[in-house]
C-alpha cells in the first residue's frame, strides 16, 4: 500500500510555513475548535490552531482515498484540541513577546493529537461504541478491523512526525504510547474487581489520560528550544493537570446526567471500571451493600442504585479532595514561570480546573 504522506513530506511541512497547507473543505477551523477561554488568553492561539488544524488533516492524507477518509473521520468531527493547545501555550511560556508558534511546535501538537485520535479508534472497538463526537464511530461505520488498522496507522504517522522533530521528542512520544497501553491494561485487569487498589487506579489514569497531557507540554517546550528544567516543570504541570481532570471526570460519571455531561454517564459501573469514588465508598460503612450490587451482570437499575448509594456516602468528597490536591500541584508547578501570555494562559487553565473541582 503506497502512502502519499511519507516522512519526506513531514520534513517539508516543518521547513515551510504551515499556513501554506491547503485547508480541507470548509476553510479554517475557528468555528469547530472549542478551546477553553483560559488558554485563549494567549493572543496567537486561535491563528496557531487554524494552522494546526490544516496540518493535522494533511498529515493523514494518503494515496489511498479510503484510508484518508477513515483516518480523517474523527478529525473532521472536531474536538476541543486541548493537547495541541497546551503544547502551543507551553511553547510560549518563556517568551515575553507573543509570536506565532513555530512550525516544529505545530507539528509536535499534530503528533500528540494523532496519538490521541488513534487511541480513540481503539477505545471505541473495546467499548463497542456506536458514536463519538456526535458522529458514527469508525468501528460502527466500517467495522472493527478497519478501526484497529486505522488507529494503528494514526499511531504510526505520529511516530513518523516525532522522529523528524528529534530524538527527544520521538522518545517522549514512544514512551507515551507505551504508557497509554499500560494504563489500559491495568484497567482491563481490574475489570469487576471490587478489591482494586487506589494505587492501581491512579497508575491507570496516569497512563491513560495524564501521560498524553504531560507529553503535549514536554513536546511543546522541547520544540520551542526551552531548557531541561523548564521542560521538566511543564511536564509536571501536564501530568498533575491530567490526573485532576480524570478524577473529576470519573466523579461526574457518577453524579451527572447524560444531558449535563454531554455524553452517556454511569457506564463505568456497567463496564466494571471501579474508579476512585467507588473504591473509597467500598471501604466505607455501606461498602458491603455496594459490593453486592457490583457484579458482572449488573443491570441498569442496579447501576442506578449503586450511584445513589455512592452519592449518599463520603467517597465523592474524599475523591474531590484528591482531585483538588492534584490541581494544586498543577498550579504550584507553574510558579517558576515568568508573567507572560503563555504562562498566564496555563495559569488560567489551572484556575479553571480548580473552579471545576469546586463546582462539583
Amino acid at each position: 500500500m503506497a502512502i502519499g504522506r511519507n516522512s519526506t513530506n513531514v520534513t517539508n511541512a516543518i521547513q515551510f510555513p504551515v499556513v501554506g497547507f491547503a485547508a480541507p473543505t470548509g476553510g479554517t477551523y475557528s468555528a469547530c475548535v472549542s478551546m477553553s477561554a483560559s488558554l485563549s488568553i494567549l493572543p496567537t492561539l486561535e491563528a496557531d490552531l487554524d494552522r494546526f488544524e490544516c496540518a493535522l488533516h494533511n498529515s493523514v492524507k494518503t494515496d489511498l482515498d479510503f484510508l484518508t477518509d477513515v483516518a480523517q473521520h474523527l478529525i473532521a468531527a472536531g474536538g476541543k484540541r486541548v493537547r495541541p493547545g497546551f503544547a502551543i501555550a507551553c511553547a510560549a511560556s518563556t517568551s515575553n513577546v507573543p509570536q506565532p508558534a513555530s512550525d516544529k511546535v505545530i507539528m509536535g501538537g499534530v503528533a500528540v493529537e494523532l496519538v490521541h485520535q488513534g487511541s480513540l479508534y481503539h477505545d471505541d472497538v473495546m467499548d463497542e461504541a456506536t458514536t463519538r463526537r456526535s458522529v458514527e464511530s469508525v468501528n460502527t461505520r466500517w467495522g472493527n478491523m478497519v478501526a484497529i488498522l486505522s488507529g494503528d496507522y494514526l499511531l504510526g504517522r505520529a511516530s513518523e512526525i516525532a522522529s523528524d522533530l528529534g530524538t527527544d521528542v520521538s522518545r517522549i512520544l514512544a514512551r507515551t504510547i507505551s504508557r497509554l497501553c499500560e494504563g489500559q491494561i491495568r484497567e482491563l485487569e481490574s475489570t469487576y474487581v471490587a478489591d482494586r487498589t487506589e494505587d492501581d487506579y491512579l497508575l491507570s489514569i496516569e497512563g491513560k489520560t495524564a501521560s498524553l497531557l504531560e507529553a503535549a507540554c514536554r513536546i511543546g517546550a522541547l520544540a520551542s528550544g526551552q531548557n531541561e528544567q523548564t521542560v521538566e516543570t511543564l511536564g509536571q504541570f501536564g501530568l498533575s493537570y491530567g490526573m485532576a481532570f480524570q478524577i473529576v471526570d470519573d466523579i461526574l460519571d457518577l453524579t451527572s446526567t447524560a444531558e449535563e455531561a454531554g455524553k452517556p454517564t454511569g457506564n463505568d459501573l456497567l463496564e466494571g471500571n471501579y474508579t476512585l469514588p467507588v473504591l473509597r465508598e467500598l471501604t466505607g460503612p455501606r461498602g458491603g451493600e455496594l459490593r453486592a450490587l457490583l457484579t458482572k451482570g449488573i443491570s441498569a437499575d442496579e447501576r442506578d442504585q449503586a450511584r445513589e448509594l455512592i452519592r449518599s456516602g463520603t467517597g465523592l468528597q474524599e475523591s474531590l479532595a484528591e482531585a483538588r490536591r492534584w490541581a494544586d500541584l498543577a498550579a504550584a508547578s507553574l510558579e517558576p514561570l515568568p508573567q507572560n501570555p503563555g504562562a498566564q494562559a496555563l495559569r488560567a487553565a489551572s484556575d479553571d480546573l480548580l473552579a471545576r473541582v469546586n463546582a462539583v
